[in-house]
């Protein structure tokens, strides 16, 4: 798998990470989701360059511009509930994209600290040929980024494949480095060292989804 961790370099990147993880901003819930889009609209340009263009003659008011355009056929499919706020961000880009959402969550048994994924709710287009992007905030595990992936594959066969997250655990970038292929690319806002007994990201910033969208109760 292809990585690209945008924190290896320096840039106003840095601002709305520390933002996601800093107590007492966090607690603005409307910043919180804001911040993760912005990330989103970071990651979708690095990500543009990547993309096939061709060159089209655009007509201004005063001539002609050759202009290289993206040709593309982007689907953008986003884990529920945290990845709301991703999705808006990548979109705000890909703003011709087709879209798709997938629900996965943790199920936990009678061990707080052990879990199994569970996918639910899923709507797609077709992915035959097409630009796949899966997007989802917090990459702990990796569990829900490949149980994702395994629900989609019935709907056709990407082009290419593209992972978008803003923090990862080196666990979960090596969890998912094993399960796609080589030529699958992953971009991310940063990788974080380690999980914790209950696969939450450390130092990470706690549960994007409840940080975003409120607590929720557990089932």
């Amino acid at each position: 798998m292809k990585i690209r961790n945008l924190s290896i370099e320096n840039s106003i990147l840095n601002t709305f990470l520390s933002e996601l993880r800093q107590v007492d901003i966090q607690k603005d819930a409307m910043r919180f989701r804001r911040n993760i889009e912005r990330i989103g609209e970071i990651l979708a340009y690095e990500m543009s360059k990547s993309l096939d263009y061709q060159t089209e003659n655009i007509k201004t008011p005063l001539g002609i511009s050759p202009t290289a355009l993206p040709t593309n056929n982007i689907v953008l499919c986003s884990i529920l509930r945290a990845g709301i706020p991703l999705h808006n961000g990548l979109l705000n880009y890909f703003d011709t994209a087709e879209n798709a959402f997938i629900s996965a969550y943790r199920q936990h048994k009678q061990n707080p600290e052990s879990f199994e994924i569970v996918v639910e709710y899923l709507a797609c287009p077709s992915l035959e040929n097409k630009t796949l992007i899966l997007a989802d905030p917090m990459l702990a595990t990796g569990q829900s980024m490949v149980a994702t992936f395994e629900a989609l594959k019935g709907f056709g066969t990407p082009k290419e494949i593209h992972l978008i997250s803003v923090i990862g655990a080196q666990e979960g970038v090596d969890f998912i480095s094993n399960h796609f292929d080589a030529n699958v690319h992953l971009w991310i806002g940063t990788i974080d060292e380690k999980l914790n007994s209950k696969g939450y990201i450390i130092p990470g910033l706690g549960d994007a989804g409840d940080l975003a969208f409120g607590e929720k109760l557990q089932h």
